[in-house]
């Protein structure tokens, strides 16, 4: 019943195809009706709940594909594929994307583990935290229906936004999304915190022995956790982020040489080559093959 209030509510404000902002900062709705195969991207932290249709993300060669009855959780910044393969006028893609304030997450999941009896003790295995996808359960529905009700009265949002984000944030750590959400914003999380800076560094010149210095670990034990939390090496992550990142900037109109530059290219051939051996095309041959329609990539 509450997915399709949450539906009626999100088609109430989607009458065209886009993505919009609602008065709760980090809340957006979205609307596709055109396919669109993969294309590189990058999410940032955040979930993506669909009400219809389906998307498609693809994380190093693995495909994960979520509909009304999954929510997708990134509690990372990933370099991903993603695309609408199946959206259409009959069927269209519609969500909503809400992210994830990582101090906000990290509070909430160090105050979860240190209450008695909220969290149980986490696995000794473990698993990739990159990209994950949950079921919606009771908890995680009644929580974005409460939010998104708020998005049409902007004192309500501003009174009870923070509080009815908090809450959603409580049902992600609580649901399927939890393990590795906890592994990512709580105690003992030195590759998330590793990857929020590489993203936000990528202009720059960044080492192995500088990330495994930064984080007090060996390169051996540095390449098998980053490895096991994202299923990449870090020198791929790296290099994935860079060119999705540039490839991104390039699909809104920036020049090849600017956009490498951008992400810490020196040389243009050199990302130019890397680019191809990635995508199969060069810079230019693979945007002029794109047909991205707004909010495809969320």
């Amino acid at each position: 019943m509450n997915k399709k209030l949450i539906k009626q509510l999100i088609e109430s404000k989607m009458g065209e195809d886009g993505v919009i902002d609602t008065n709760i900062k980090g809340v957006q709705l979205f609307r596709v009706t055109q396919p669109m195969r993969c294309a590189p991207a990058v999410y940032e932290p955040c979930v993506v709940a669909i009400v219809s249709g389906a998307k498609e993300a693809i994380l190093d060669g693995k495909h994960y594909i979520y509909d009304e009855s999954q929510y997708m959780c990134c509690p990372m910044s990933m370099p991903v594929e993603a695309g609408t393969p199946k959206a259409s006028p009959d069927v269209p893609l519609l969500g909503v994307k809400i992210s994830l304030d990582t101090k906000v997450m990290t509070e909430l999941t160090i105050e979860m583990a240190t209450t008695t009896g909220v969290i149980q003790k986490q696995r000794s295995t473990v698993t990739s935290q990159g990209l994950v996808t949950a079921r919606w359960d009771d908890i995680f529905s009644d929580a974005l229906l409460r939010l998104l009700q708020l998005c049409d009265n902007s004192s309500e949002s501003a009174l009870l936004g923070d509080g009815r984000l908090r809450e959603l944030y409580y049902a992600i750590l609580k649901g399927d999304a939890g393990q590795s959400a906890k592994s990512a914003f709580g105690v003992g999380n030195e590759i998330a915190r590793s990857i929020d800076y590489l993203s936000s560094h990528l202009h720059e010149v960044i080492t192995i022995d500088d990330m495994a210095t930064q984080l007090g670990m060996s390169r051996a034990v540095l390449h098998r956790k980053f490895k096991e939390a994202t299923s990449m090496s870090p020198i791929q992550f790296v290099k994935s982020m860079r060119l999705n990142t540039a490839a991104m900037k390039i699909a809104t109109g920036m020049n090849v040489s600017t956009a490498a530059m951008d992400v810490g290219y020196v040389s243009s051939s050199q990302f130019s080559r890397e680019f191809k051996r990635l995508y199969g095309q060069s810079p230019k041959q693979w945007v002029h093959a794109q047909d991205i329609p707004k909010g495809a990539l969320n």
